[in-house]
């Protein structure tokens, strides 16, 4: 069992067996500037290129907070250019998540508004405790909107008479809301969140992953195209599929009744 570690000022990457952890310790709040965004994007970046990662979870050191966004002190002094600028920056890192071959899971524990939101959007499945706390995105009590996908993402995520309510108002929810609405895929007893969460990972990486890394290539690529091309972007991706490794094992492993020792590949 090998285990990497680097940690920088505001998080930690940590890789161990097929799975990476970003482990977020920005503040007590874990409220971002630039400076953060950076060093995920870098994080982001390191796992992209690792061949043996299958899974990365984002999650926080903080015991009562996964994220409560941006710091407002830190957009309070900077110049409209430079917020504008800043946003885009975010919403490019987080859209390299949309793009990367891994499955991404956000692990919420605790309370996750505003661009802490806009992060776990970012990324493919959203895990929560039962006692996280509050979810939402309370942008317009600044007068402003969610502007790191906050109104795209979510819209996306829960429909867009939903997402339009949720920004409108500002309203932050529970943990059991937001799995009926479908913005969380699974809450799960507080203590156990990290433990199950980390279990879903490690399955998902020790199975057939690079068929995993295509259907999720499929579903966030496919979701932006016609149907009609959409289709036939997952006919290629299949194709590529049927001549790997990992499927010829799959179909060998079935026909002799035997479990399939994936390759990923």
């Amino acid at each position: 069992m090998s285990t990497t570690t680097e940690k920088t000022k505001t998080l930690t990457l940590v890789k161990e067996n097929g799975v990476a952890e970003v482990h977020l310790h920005v503040n007590k709040t874990n409220s971002y500037s630039l400076e953060f965004y950076k060093e995920l994007n870098a994080a982001i970046d390191d796992i992209r290129f690792d061949n043996d990662i299958k899974v990365a979870i984002l999650m926080s050191d903080m015991p009562k907070f996964f994220s409560a966004g941006a710091d407002i002190n830190f957009l309070k002094a900077a110049e409209p250019r430079f917020k504008t600028q800043f946003c885009l920056f975010c919403n490019e890192t987080l859209d390299k998540i949309a793009r990367s071959p891994q499955i991404w899971i956000a692990c919420l524990e605790g309370h996750t508004v505003g661009g802490g939101l806009e992060m776990a959007l970012g990324c493919d499945l959203r895990f929560m405790g039962d006692q996280a706390g509050k979810i939402g995105l309370p942008e317009i009590s600044l007068g402003v909107l969610a502007g790191t996908g906050g109104t795209q993402r979510l819209a996306r995520q829960v429909g867009h008479s939903k997402a339009l309510d949720l920004n409108i108002t500002g309203d932050t929810i529970s943990p059991q809301e937001a799995l009926e609405i479908g913005l969380v895929d699974r809450v799960f007893p507080q203590e156990e969140t990290l433990e199950k969460t980390r279990e879903y990972a490690r399955k998902v990486a020790n199975s057939a992953a690079y068929a995993a890394s295509n259907i999720k290539l499929s579903i966030m690529n496919g979701k932006e195209m016609p149907l009609n091309v959409a289709i036939r972007y997952e006919g290629e991706l299949q194709n590529l599929l049927f001549r790997s490794q990992d499927a010829k094992e799959g179909l060998t492993s079935f026909i002799e009744k035997r479990p399939a020792e994936w390759k990923g590949q």
